[in-house]
């Protein structure tokens, strides 16, 4: 099975865990992913993507091995025409480049908000003459490193659009569904590890999010009217804000995402029932979760020559490679933690992270 995304290492894993033999192409290239695939080739997944690299690339990973099919996650939001060119050469495994294209533009995604009548914040392809309350997103980004406050944003050209800022707490949906129906596996509730430059940068989830019902069950409804306007296949996620009793939904991410490793079943693997859902077919009901889980991924915060060869403790993930280079504000590991709740998931998962911090002080000192 061949897996293109930023990063690969989960997909690999729980790929692993469905009995497929995962050939990765992603840009990290972490321990991790070498452990769980059978073939890898590092890929620049910076932006814009090089196409004819990466498909030179899954071509090497492919030659002399019966491939069913190729599974992308992150990394190919705004670029759906480098998705119909892969999947010209291997089934997509996946949502088709049509319903990427129409869910990552923002004036059609808001669009298909206004027609399943699910709260949208107002959208603007110029900056408004007040920019206060204003946010300037670029199309098909990922991962909040592209949102800054639109007085704050120098940008400006064809992939830049404005959002107003609503108040709330940030809320992740992870969907399942086959192109009829959806099937909400979990909600998460999300937070950001800003910078001076990236102040909507992504930190981490917990889940469950705390929620009440009436609240939930309203974004299973929105998510069911959105699903027949577009209809969605595999893994998606939707992220929304949430203020009080009320919510607007943000976008939708249509491939595995960020809380991928917080939702992983036990007894079976997100990998087989995103293939499975890919097929048409949903499991009967959500799979059960015993405990509070987050996760969250610590950051450089300054440039690392070589990464030190440490002791990684079990409970991180995505560890690099020893003698890598890392850049400062880039993505090191990321670190999981369960707990009987979600804040005490949360608590435990932060004092995680400070840890390796402490770790990788004394492994470069």
């Amino acid at each position: 099975m061949l897996i293109a995304a930023a990063s690969g290492r989960a997909l690999a894993a729980s790929a692993r865990r469905a009995g497929y033999v995962p050939l990765v192409a992603d840009n990290f290239g972490d321990q991790d992913t070498l452990a769980a695939a059978a073939g890898h080739v590092r890929v620049d997944f910076a932006r814009p993507i090089d196409g004819d690299i990466l498909i030179a690339a899954l071509q090497t990973l492919a030659n002399g091995c019966d491939c069913a099919g190729i599974v992308c996650g992150s990394g190919f939001e705004d670029r759906a025409d480098l998705l119909t060119n892969i999947g010209k050469r291997w089934p997509l495994l996946g949502n088709s480049p049509e319903t990427v294209a129409c869910v990552k533009d923002p004036f059609r995604f808001a669009a298909t908000c206004h027609a399943a009548n699910i709260p949208h914040p107002e959208t603007s392809l110029v900056p408004p003459i007040d920019v206060t309350g204003w946010l300037a997103k670029r199309i098909g980004g990922a991962g909040g490193w592209h949102i800054r406050p639109a007085h704050d944003s120098k940008k400006r050209g064809k992939d830049i659009y404005f959002q107003r800022r609503v108040d709330g707490e940030p809320v992740s949906a992870l969907l399942l569904c086959d192109g009829r129906s959806v099937l909400v596996l979990g909600l998460s509730a999300q937070w950001a590890a800003p910078t001076a430059r990236h102040p909507f940068r992504y930190g981490g989830a917990v889940r469950p999010a705390s929620l009440a019902n009436g609240v939930k069950q309203a974004l299973i409804a929105a998510m069911e009217r959105f699903n027949s306007v577009v209809p969605l296949v595999g893994l998606n996620s939707a992220d929304f804000v949430v203020d009080g009793d009320a919510f607007q939904l943000l976008e939708i991410n249509p491939r595995p995402g960020a809380t991928f490793d917080l939702f992983e079943p036990e007894g079976t693997s997100l990998f087989a029932l995103h293939l499975d859902a890919c097929a048409g077919t949903l499991p009967k009901k959500v799979p059960s979760y015993r405990a509070a889980m987050a996760g969250a991924i610590v950051y450089t915060e300054r440039d690392i020559a070589a990464a030190p060869a440490l002791d990684w403790p079990q409970w991180t993930a995505d560890r690099p490679v020893a003698s890598s280079r890392i850049q400062a504000e880039q993505p090191l590991c990321s670190v999981l933690a369960r707990g009987a709740t979600a804040l005490e998931a949360k608590q435990l998962v932060e004092q995680r992270r400070a840890m390796v911090h402490t770790l990788l002080a004394a492994g470069v000192s």
